[in-house]
């Protein structure tokens, strides 16, 4: 029975985390959507384009796309784990 009980309060405990991960992941796609929204404002306001251009909409897409690796590059530098020194 011990067991069990044990084994229930992990699973609630896993159950948790995952909603508030989930959770964070929402938030997270939310905050991303405001701010393409707000960076393709900028750049319709600054350089003002024919509306729907599809090459704006690329050179968009090319340099969100390497600002996205840039950053994670320096994120998983950044976390990536040393090892022990001995």
């Amino acid at each position: 029975m011990k067991k069990i009980r044990e084994r229930v309060s992990e699973v609630n405990r896993e159950v948790r985390n995952k909603i508030a991960g989930y959770v964070t992941a929402g938030l997270g796609l939310v905050a991303g959507f405001a701010w393409n929204d707000a960076i393709r404002s900028s750049i319709e306001y600054f350089f003002p384009l024919e509306q729907n251009s599809l090459w704006a909409k690329f050179i968009y897409a090319v340099v969100i796309t390497l600002g996205v690796v840039i950053v994670s590059l320096y994120l998983v530098s950044i976390l990536k784990e040393k090892p022990e020194e001995k």
